[in-house]
């Protein structure tokens, strides 16, 4: 990723609702004028740090970045919060509560609000865009799990056969997590966003199969479809910069940039 114009500093935030702590860090441009804004949500037991370098690219562009933990998302969260109470719908509270911190930011164009997310965090973004459409310019995807109500519901097709806990992929998570999504069916919701949508997936990705972003591209009504031949779950050195910089020119279009 080749740095931009504007030099920027990074400060650590917490945002505060509903008896909820959540941490981030916030990248931002040295602008006199007002700056458009991208929330980043980080993937299943992840945190905002895996956003970093994004964060860095997208605030040397002009671009206020923030990256923020979800509460119990991940084993080494900054958040408040156990991963035996966090769902797909917890994370769109958080990721709703950070949105109004944006927008209420004096320093934001909120005409010009952006959502990346990858993998859950990807799942947890399409989702939220289309509760808080109107306020959304545009959605970035990297790899979205959307396969996740499919996934569990493969692994448990009765609901009583869900266990009060499950450690899956280092991360326990609670019977909540999985009673949510079980009569959930994404596809059906996300389509209501109407605005435009980038989709970055690569086309081995064991995780969440490329059908999945296809079918997403041909849901929505304005998506286009970035595929990255023999990338997986997550993108090499390499493919990492270039989805950075479909989203970086993504969000600049839509700025009228």
């Amino acid at each position: 990723m080749k740095m931009g114009d504007y030099k920027f500093h990074a400060e650590e935030i917490t945002i505060k609702y509903e008896g909820k702590q959540i941490f981030g860090r916030l990248y931002k441009p040295q602008a006199k004028a007002k700056c458009p804004a991208v929330i980043l949500s980080h993937g299943y037991n992840g945190t905002g740090a895996d956003f970093e370098k994004e964060c860095e690219y997208f605030a040397s562009n002009g671009i206020i970045a923030l990256a923020h933990d979800f509460c119990g998302g991940s084993v080494n969260s900054k958040s408040s919060g156990a991963s035996v109470d966090m769902t797909v719908f917890t994370e769109k509270s958080d990721l709703m509560a950070v949105l109004d911190y944006v927008k209420g930011r004096t320093d934001v164009e909120t005409d010009h609000i952006f959502l990346l997310g990858a993998s859950q965090g990807g799942f947890v973004t399409a989702l939220t865009a289309v509760e808080r459409r109107e306020e959304i310019r545009g959605i970035i995807l990297y790899f979205p799990a959307l396969c996740i109500p499919d996934d569990w519901r493969k692994r448990f097709p009765k609901a009583e056969e869900i266990p009060e806990t499950l450690e899956f992929w280092g991360l326990e998570l609670g019977r909540i997590f999985f009673e949510t999504i079980h009569n959930m069916y994404p596809y059906e919701e996300i389509g209501r966003f109407e605005k435009e949508v980038l989709i970055v997936q690569g086309d081995e990705d064991p995780v969440v199969p490329l059908s999945y972003a296809v079918r997403a591209r041909d849901t929505y009504a304005n998506a286009e479809l970035i595929v990255f031949p023999g990338e997986g779950h997550g993108f090499s050195t390499e493919k990492n910069a270039e989805a950075a910089n479909a989203a970086l020119r993504f969000m600049k279009r839509n700025c009228g940039q």
